[in-house]
């Protein structure tokens, strides 16, 4: 694990980094402030830091001030050492944002204890924010085709409408549903019918757009939203993305399916209302079909 080390003194700092490394630690050190704030700004920066209170240019007390008034989802443990050890001066050094606080001469024993709860700190910070972050994919993705979920995907079209009205640019929205997939399903089995919606899912997001968003809407619908796109025949993306699907074979357990979609589009604009632009492609959708699926029906076009 690297230890940040900010010790002005010379002596100090060596003695600290030849402890550090006996005790198996990695450590980075820096003669003053100034250094260790440019060190803690590179993003593999150590997030253990043995900080002195006095040192020239920044002290010690002013890094722990920058330090808290960045926005970190992984903040760093700061030890601070100083020969100061009045209840006034450690109340200030905990306020400016350390979270431990070493009086000097330190004590070796005291000094590796402290430095261990740091890092266990830092670990069940890290094990929280891991927890979190699976708890929010699950909140946002779907399970079966790992790409965003109802919710999740017209969250982002409410996103990408305030974009538009911000930008004043359009948007387009692409409903899609799998053509016969109950077919599928009954025939083939529904493990089947799973392997088949992910190969679609697939399909689809190879033929995306970067800023395009891909979401499952719910069964065998699916919500494309393409931002700057006009929502009409003269484009490609949604022919693209019919026609990749039509195109290829799709290996499964139970052998090898073809499949089809039907797209209706709608486009909008950021006066759009995502209930309006739902409407109007479900519409076009069921022109689609209509007309014998496997096909791009857009909104407003005979």
């Amino acid at each position: 694990m690297k230890i940040l080390i900010a010790e002005d003194d010379l002596t100090s700092r060596l003695i600290l980094t030849a402890i550090l490394k006996k005790w198996e630690f990695d450590p980075v050190a820096a003669g003053d402030g100034g250094a260790a704030w440019e060190i803690l700004q590179q993003p593999d920066a150590p997030r253990l830091i043995l900080l002195d209170w006095n040192m020239p240019g920044l002290d010690g007390l002013a890094v722990c001030r920058r330090l808290r008034a960045c926005e970190s989802r992984n903040p760093p443990y700061v030890i601070l050492l100083t020969a100061r050890d009045e209840k006034g001066d450690i109340v200030q050094g905990l306020e400016a944002g350390a979270n431990d606080y070493v009086s000097k001469p330190y004590d070796n024993a005291e000094l590796k204890a402290r430095i261990r709860v740091g890092q266990r700190m830092l670990e069940l910070q890290s094990h929280l924010m891991e927890a979190r972050d699976a708890l929010v994919h699950q909140a946002t993705y779907d399970p079966l085709t790992e790409i965003l979920n109802r919710r999740a995907i017209l969250e982002r079209l409410t996103q990408e409408i305030s974009r538009a009205k911000r930008e004043g640019k359009s948007l387009s929205v692409g409903m899609c549903d799998i053509d016969h997939f109950k077919v599928v399903n009954d025939h083939y089995g529904h493990q089947a019918g799973d392997e088949a919606l992910i190969a679609f899912t697939r399909r689809i997001q190879n033929r995306l757009r970067d800023y395009d968003s891909f979401g499952r809407y719910g069964g065998e619908e699916f919500l494309v939203i393409a931002p700057g796109s006009l929502g009409h025949s003269g484009e490609s993306l949604y022919e693209r993305l019919r026609a990749g699907v039509a195109d290829a074979e799709i290996p499964t357990t139970a052998g090898t399916l073809s499949l089809t979609v039907s797209i209706g589009v709608a486009p909008g604009t950021g006066l759009s209302t995502v209930d309006a632009l739902l409407a109007v492609a479900d519409a076009a959708l069921y022109q689609a079909k209509a007309e014998g699926r496997n096909r791009v029906a857009y909104a407003g076009v005979p």
